[in-house]
């Protein structure tokens, strides 16, 4: 028996049949739409259920855009700057 002939036509449908994913275990793949808190929003596909909000993407993302955008998340920044806006840096 020589295995590298090229088989038998029947052991190769035999290995097809057990190539095929099993039926109903995969979860379902849907499209979806991706909205970003800046308003960019863009549809895709994925086994989530529902929209998903980001809150940056590639459309406002320092990294992408070359721009430095500074988020204040209640006034955390600001309370930042005044508290050391008052501190000296040490003398070498």
């Amino acid at each position: 028996m020589n295995l590298h002939s090229g088989g038998n036509e029947s052991t190769a449908a035999q290995r097809k049949g057990s190539e095929m994913p099993k039926e109903k275990i995969h979860p379902s793949y849907n499209e979806i739409r991706v909205v970003c808190a800046c308003g960019s929003s863009f549809t895709t596909r994925s086994t989530h259920k529902g929209d998903l909000h980001l809150e940056i993407c590639s459309e406002c993302h320092p990294f992408f855009t070359g721009k430095q955008k500074l988020v204040d998340t209640a006034g955390r920044v600001e309370r930042f700057r005044r508290k050391y806006a008052k501190v000296t840096p040490p003398a070498k």
